[in-house]
């Protein structure tokens, strides 16, 4: 394992009015929209807790107004969880939250309403020692054996089409540079080709022609950064499922329910 305890940062900013898991909960913000009874930001929180009990944890989010809001904010506090305000965007929240020693940076989205502690210890086991950034993925097969119905974004890849799990761990002063180049690309975090064509015209050509690998990809960006980057396969299907739409909201509560009468 590359870090036992390193710091975690939850990313809970919000998009406004204009959220439809929101509105469909009837909250201000999505994170604290109840899935199977419990605000999921509470329960991202509760699971990182569980897997890393010796991490701090700092939710980037605005302070909420509302009494509900508060409430589920206050209880995360008095289990010793910081809040800071986000930036203008995600990728500017991680490099206002790197460490300034190099200490790894464990990265979770607070929509994450189906993270489980073995999720969080596996990603985190599966780190090669070296590793300056790491990013979980989940394969289509995966996936689509457990949920046939589900929609996810996937990045299609020579070797494997995968969906990301919302799950990235920074590490060394590397990191600062591989955020920085996030930031370059993250308004176009749903557009793959756009983001390879960063990568230089016969990376563009290979990705087109379906003959990238993840991996070389994954290469040809740490060239790009000076710093090694590495995508770990998570073999559960749920850590590729964050909560986005009112549909995602609905299946996180069936999976949710399922578990406890198992």
């Amino acid at each position: 394992m590359i870090c036992t305890s390193p710091n975690v940062l939850v990313l809970a900013g919000d998009r406004g009015d204009g959220d439809a898991v929101a509105r469909m909960a009837g909250v201000e913000s999505k994170v604290f929209a109840p899935v199977a009874g419990i605000p999921m930001l509470e329960r991202v929180v509760a699971a990182l807790c569980a897997a890393l009990p010796e991490a701090p944890v700092t939710v980037a989010m605005a302070p909420p107004d509302l009494p509900q809001s508060r409430a589920v904010i206050d209880r995360l506090r008095q289990g010793g969880l910081e809040l800071m305000a986000p930036a203008v965007s995600p990728a500017r929240t991680v490099a206002a939250a790197l460490p300034d020693n190099g200490r790894a940076l464990l990265v979770v989205t607070a929509d994450h309403a189906l993270l489980t502690p073995a999720m969080v210890r596996h990603f985190l086991a599966a780190i090669t020692e070296g590793t300056n950034a790491a990013v979980g993925v989940a394969n289509r097969v995966t996936i689509s054996a457990a949920y046939p119905e589900t929609r996810r974004t996937y990045w299609r890849f020579a070797d494997r089409h995968v969906s990301g799990c919302n799950l990235f761990l920074l590490s060394g002063r590397e990191a600062v540079a591989i955020v920085e180049f996030w930031i370059s690309l993250e308004r176009h975090r749903k557009q793959p080709w756009v983001m390879i064509r960063r990568l230089g015209p016969l990376t563009l050509l290979r990705f087109a022609l379906g003959r990238l690998s993840l991996d070389q990809a994954l290469d040809r960006l740490g060239q790009r950064v000076g710093g090694r980057l590495e995508a770990i396969d998570m073999p559960f299907a749920e850590a590729a499922m964050d909560v986005d739409r009112p549909g995602d909201l609905i299946l996180a509560e069936q999976i949710l329910n399922e578990r406890t009468t198992c």
